[in-house]
């Protein structure tokens, strides 16, 4: 047998890969992308069926060169990059960067695996199969398409707001969502509605416990049914001296289900809310236990199976080996009969591959943790746990609900109460995978049993506006609406942070910077069907349908571009320059003359007019927001809006040092469920 060259795509996947062939196997790595377009041009030939102009790059010149050296050597070419259509080009543009279209087609394979261990590259090597056009065709798709969008529609940008502006086909869509979310918070009015609760006790038992008014006069209270204080009075007045006894009790057996294994969606929004990592590094860091780990003696491993994926499907190998391990470890009664199945809901999933999951399910995360850096082992132990549980039983509970029965002294008009009590029988799969929850005990009562009331309280409350996103809600909105794939997500969101358009806001959420407002209303105004959520879906559903077989690609982007072009061309001639510049009574201490105040990428600066002749440039100090409220320790100061170093917005007295006043909780309302006498 002849050399046999592996080609992947980086060098650990590189090394892990090689610890499972033999020596007539060489394993050598593209270090990603080898061709692409161009940057210094559109790359794109509209005029010839939208003919891509693929170069390679300089920065893979190097790779490419080697490649081509050690494939003249080789007897058989195995493309073995990823199972996605990202992995799917790269293998086509592999072949053609290194002159291998005149090669025998028995002389080329493609193989492909959703884990890097022995059994999984032992496989594929037995069932290699021809490179999938379908997929390459629905990336190139991709790829020209936001070319074609980003390089026709950033100069249009810089020509009627200011240069260095940037558009982008699907990050675009997610900075309108973030937009709007804003607006709707800016708009948003507070509502006032109270609640009434009392503290009870029975005779027979001193333990004190709590219930809330869920009904009057046998009709349900819902959310606005006590609007505010005065109503509250009313019930609290008409209570007041009134006996009380136990209605109906209620019991009953709940369970809580396991959530399924990771998506590529559910792994960074669960790593965001549970390691506080952002999108970027929850991919970077599954991409290491992807490609390989080094344990010691036993060399290189892959930790995890493929983190892009919107599949839930499960091995039966793996689901096998979870039950062996939960009987063995952690109790037959952990373990199930069958193994459990979830069904993908998600469009354009690729059943034939897997939810991300250990690669090997007894391997723990204490076991490895000395091999792994804190991040590493963070997200091994939380991919490792979720899999794990979600082939483990139900969690079991006891419920109890109380309802209780007050009827005033004048006996008009009857007031029902209802306390409830939670109570664990049976862990199951929260004893791997822990989630919140709260254990209220309540005390053996019986029907018509008689109650005393220790006190009865009016609750004051207001409704909050919609919550800014994090990158986990954005996450979720995305997938939610269509929004990019698996392998899209984090890019999105880490591209509208480093154009300037989205900041992070108390380092948690999403919030529109100016630049982001400005070039979201422009695109929203004049070509909506750029930034339109249900377009932007719709091309993914095409872009599917065009990996899956059912669509040619060049049709599906002359529907798009030509009346884009066209319309385009229109808004350059009908749409007037935004005036950028505003006049300043400040003077240039270089040149003498007056500053302006210019928008730049990240806000608004100063800038002298005399420019390009003077460079000459200051930021803005602003003046701190209030809030128009005295303080309320010192009575002169008035009370501001300031920013920890962190980011964390408290209230502070405009006479700081003089007066120390803070508070985290804005002052102006009282805080939620405090009494208002």
């Amino acid at each position: 047998m002849g050399t046999k060259l592996v080609i992947v795509e980086s060098p650990t996947k590189a090394r892990t890969i090689s610890r499972f062939l033999g020596a007539d196997f060489v394993v050598e790595s593209s270090y990603g992308h080898i061709r692409d377009l161009p940057t210094s041009k559109l790359g794109v030939d509209v005029e010839k069926n939208f003919e891509p102009q693929y170069i390679v790059p300089r920065k893979a010149s190097k790779a490419v060169k080697l490649l081509k050296g050690a494939a003249k050597k080789a007897d058989k070419i195995i493309l073995a990059t990823d199972e996605d259509r990202e992995g799917e080009a790269i293998a086509w543009h592999l072949i053609s960067a290194l002159g291998l279209e005149d090669r025998p087609g028995d002389n080329i394979e493609r193989i492909v695996f959703h884990e890097i261990t022995k059994r999984a590259i032992e496989d594929a090597l037995a069932n290699p199969r021809d490179l999938d056009l379908n997929r390459i065709n629905a990336q190139q798709a991709r790829r020209i398409l936001d070319r074609l969008v980003g390089y026709k529609l950033s100069p249009f940008l810089w020509k009627k707001i200011y240069r260095g502006l940037s558009a982008g086909r699907v990050q675009s869509a997610a900075v309108r969502l973030i937009v709007e979310r804003e607006r709707e918070i800016e708009a948003f009015k507070p509502e006032e509605y109270w609640t009434v609760s009392g503290i009870f006790n029975s005779k027979k038992h001193s333990e004190e416990f709590e219930a809330n008014l869920s009904k009057i006069d046998g009709k349900p209270l819902e959310k606005f049914s006590i609007q505010n204080e005065k109503a509250a009075r009313e019930v609290t007045d008409a209570l007041a001296g009134a006996s009380w006894r136990v209605g109906t009790v209620e019991k009953k057996a709940t369970t809580k289900n396991p959530f399924p294994p990771f998506t590529t969606s559910t792994l960074q929004q669960d790593a965001f809310r549970r390691l506080g990592f952002s999108a970027k590094r929850t991919m970077v860091v599954a991409q290491q236990l992807y490609e390989g780990i080094e344990l010691g003696s036993e060399g290189s491993l892959g930790l995890i199976t493929y983190m892009r994926t919107d599949s839930l499907n499960l091995s039966q190998d793996s689901v096998r080996e979870a039950k062996k391990f939960l009987a063995d470890e952690v109790g037959k009664n952990y373990a199930l009969s069958e193994p459990r199945v979830f069904k993908t809901t998600s469009k354009g999933a690729q059943e034939a591959h897997e939810a991300i999951r250990p690669t090997d399910p007894a391997r723990t995360p204490e076991s490895i943790k000395q091999y792994l850096d804190h991040s590493q082992f963070r997200l091994y132990d939380l991919v490792w746990r979720r899999f794990i549980a979600s082939q483990m039983p139900q969690a079991l509970f006891d419920t109890t609900s109380i309802d209780i029965e007050g009827t005033p002294e004048k006996k008009t008009g009857s007031y029902t109460f209802r306390a409830t009590g939670q109570i664990m029988k049976f862990d199951g799969f929260l004893k791997i995978y822990p989630t919140k929850f709260t254990e209220t005990t309540l005390p053996v009562l019986e029907q018509n049993e008689e109650l005393l009331c220790k006190g009865i309280k009016p609750i004051q409350h207001f409704t909050e506006p919609p919550p800014r996103f994090t990158e986990a809600s954005l996450v979720k909105a995305l997938e939610e609406n269509g929004i990019g794939r698996p392998s899209t997500y984090a890019p999105i969101i880490s591209t509208i942070q480093s154009r300037g358009y989205v900041e992070r806001y108390e380092r948690r959420y999403l919030k529109p910077r100016e630049t982001g407002l400005l070039v979201n209303d422009m695109l929203v105004e004049h070509f909506p069907e750029v930034v339109d959520i249900q377009f932007t879906a719709r091309m993914e559903e095409e872009l599917d349908e065009i990996a899956e077989g059912s669509k040619e690609w060049q049709p599906v982007i002359r529907e798009f571009y030509e009346p884009f072009a066209k319309h385009l061309a229109e808004k350059y001639e009908s749409v007037e320059k935004k005036n950028m510049i505003e006049e300043t009574d400040e003077i240039c201490e270089k040149c003498g003359k007056r500053m302006v105040i210019r928008q730049g990428r990240f806000g608004k600066f100063l800038a002298c007019s005399g420019f390009p002749d003077c460079k000459n440039t200051k930021t803005i100090k602003t003046a701190p927001e209030t809030i128009d409220m005295k303080c309320p320790k010192c009575i002169e100061g008035d009370v501001i809006i300031r920013r920890t170093k962190r980011g964390r917005i408290f209230f502070g007295c405009s006479r700081y040092p003089a007066c120390d006043y803070a508070s985290w909780t804005d002052p102006r309302k009282p805080p939620e469920g405090k009494q208002k006498k």
